[in-house]
């Protein structure tokens, strides 16, 4: 059973077409500057246990992984089948437009960590997603979603585009704790750019992030209206 949070109009986003057209062309460029991103793969190596099975739904030709640390498996989700088979962490890949179709083609308990990196800013129902990665995330798996202040506006339902980023941070926890995902912690953090910028105390990327984690025990029920 899906709990819905948002009401249709949050839901609303500009440009109403098939995503997969906007994201038909590759894009081989850095989404999040490079304070960020050292910081989320700082994040990951102390978050993600050696051997995981990894999930990066919403991936691109980078998934932001410590480049020393080896997974059993890191499975990549995406809307550009260029962009996956550029990305040399990705042992498996499928394409899915999750606005259209929400049923993700895992098994129940069989990914160890899900990843979506400025990603969750895009789900026009994101109740589904939630409750699609707890089915397939094991006991004791957990969830990392992160994001800073920089989106496709167009693309973005009004939900994120009317919020700020404290309601964005608060917005992802209220739709995981509604489909069963205990309250999650919530990193809220200011970068150092990178170079002389950075020297001279100049901003990098804000970084925000919100992590869930299933419980070793049993599922925990599903919270109702």
């Amino acid at each position: 059973m899906v709990v819905q949070v948002l009401g249709d109009q949050e839901r609303f986003k500009l440009d109403r077409d098939d995503d997969a057209l906007f994201y038909a062309e590759p894009r081989y460029v850095h989404h999040l500057d490079g304070a960020f991103r050292a910081r989320l793969t700082a994040l990951y190596r102390q978050r993600i246990p050696p051997c995981a099975v990894v999930l990066d739904l919403m991936s691109s030709w980078v998934s932001h992984l410590p480049p020393d640390v080896s997974y059993e498996r890191v499975i990549g989700h995406g809307l550009n089948q260029q962009e996956l088979e550029a990305n040399p962490r990705l042992d498996q890949r499928w394409i899915q437009n999750l606005n259209q179709d929400q049923r993700l083609p895992l098994d129940d308990g069989s990914v160890d960590v899900s990843l979506i990196v400025a990603g969750w800013q895009y789900l026009q129902q994101p109740e589904a997603i939630a409750a699609e990665l707890w089915r397939i995330t094991r006991p004791g798996g957990a969830l990392i979603v992160s994001f800073s202040n920089r989106m496709f506006f167009q693309k973005a339902p009004q939900v994120w585009t009317d919020g700020g980023d404290r309601d964005h941070l608060d917005y992802v926890a209220r739709v995981l704790v509604a489909q069963g995902w205990p309250v999650p912690e919530i990193l809220a953090e200011t970068t150092r750019a990178e170079g002389p910028l950075g020297w001279l105390g100049g901003k990098g990327d804000p970084f925000f992030a919100v992590i869930a984690s299933r419980p070793l025990t049993a599922s925990l029920p599903l919270q109702t209206r």
